[in-house]
């Protein structure tokens, strides 16, 4: 398994639109910088989950894994989540935080603003797409179509029964 960097990471972002809306400025080294969808202040020891502003596809033959930005460790946010993103997984991450600033002073992320590294990496063996219940999360039904091409070609064959399990809890709008 080996970490991809920035012109491998550009290109499988263009195969396969794995980061959108992409922006070429916030390829950093081996990684690509995920901004925030929304405004939030965390007070003191709160908890919250903050959406990425990027929808992210991980392909079949890739993982993916999450990393802070260190400004806002240094701040004092503590990042909860697990830092895997499965292969086949489509839609925006929830970034889960709490405050636990020294001085105990509210922390606001404004809308736009640089949070999480995401870095691909190559995975070996038989791909095992994502299949549970938070695929395709804070998507609407336009941006799901939007991904339906992408994931005919990736998943070939295994499509139909991939898209019964998908779109079992979550039909799509026309």
């Amino acid at each position: 398994m080996c970490v991809l960097g920035k012109d491998k990471l550009r290109e499988l972002i263009e195969k396969y639109r794995c980061i959108y809306p992409f922006d070429l400025n916030l390829l950093d080294g081996d990684s690509y910088v995920l901004t925030v969808k929304n405004e939030t202040t965390l007070q003191y020891l709160e908890h919250r989950n903050l959406i990425s502003n990027e929808i992210v596809f991980t392909p079949p033959g890739y993982v993916a894994h999450l990393t802070a930005k260190s400004k806002y460790g240094r701040a004092g946010l503590s990042f909860l989540n697990a830092a895997k993103v499965h292969s086949g997984f489509v839609g925006r991450l929830a970034l889960e935080l709490v405050n636990l600033s020294n001085d105990r002073s509210p922390i606001t992320i404004k809308r736009g603003d640089p949070l999480m590294h995401i870095e691909f990496i190559t995975r070996i063996g038989e791909p095992s797409p994502y299949i549970g219940e938070y695929q395709f999360q804070y998507m609407t039904d336009e941006e799901i179509r939007m991904y339906i091409p992408v994931l005919k070609e990736v998943f070939k064959d295994r499509y139909d029964s991939l898209a019964e399990i998908w779109f079992k809890n979550k039909p799509l709008r026309e």
